[in-house]
């Protein structure tokens, strides 16, 4: 029998209120109210707790506290990731982010969900869909990224967008829900 966390892991409807994935939540959240508080002028601590947060980190991070999420772990980042203030990923399922990759102020990155159905959402149960960020991304302040959308190399994604289906390569893509505005040539 699966534990609650394989369950949550596995895209499989889970119990968010499990011991051990409270417990692990909280974790996070010590540590990123520690990194929220920090003095800006202290980047090598704030990048240090940072790689003890996240799942995996490349060189050259840089991230504009404040910053918040459920787990930490499930967030593998590439190299030279910046984020700007108030960045939100709610990293239920596994986040990958590329190299060089760019996000503007409250960018949101959603893994969870919860069933369409009433009576199963009621019973409290979710589940999540992992999320791929490509290389050379910009992702424009107020952006939100919804489950299981992977977004491809180049890709621009305007301000405020609701990000709800994949994005390919060399486009931009803006609104609510957000479609192609247009390729860019690279």
């Amino acid at each position: 029998m699966k534990t609650e966390k394989e369950k949550m892991l596995a895209g499989e409807l889970y119990n968010p209120n499990d011991k051990t994935l409270l417990e692990e939540r909280h974790n996070a959240r010590l540590l990123f109210r520690k990194i929220n508080q920090i003095s800006t002028n202290d980047t090598k601590l704030i990048i240090s707790l940072f790689r003890q947060l996240f799942g995996k980190t490349g060189k050259g991070l840089f991230i504009e506290p404040p910053f918040y999420c459920d787990y930490g772990y499930n967030i593998k980042l590439g190299n030279q990731v910046f984020m700007n203030y108030n960045c939100c990923i709610l990293d239920v399922a596994e986040v990958t982010i590329g190299d060089r990759v760019m996000f503007g102020p409250n960018v949101q990155i959603y893994t969870a969900t919860h069933p369409l159905d009433a009576k199963t959402r009621n019973s409290w149960l979710e589940f999540a869909k992992p999320i791929s960020i490509g290389n050379d991304v910009w992702i424009g302040g107020g952006a939100i990224i919804c489950p299981g959308v992977n977004i491809g190399d180049r890709a621009v994604i305007g301000a405020g967008a609701v990000v709800t289906k994949n994005v390919p390569n060399d486009v931009l893509v803006g609104g609510n829900p957000a479609k192609i505005v247009k390729k860019i040539d690279n």
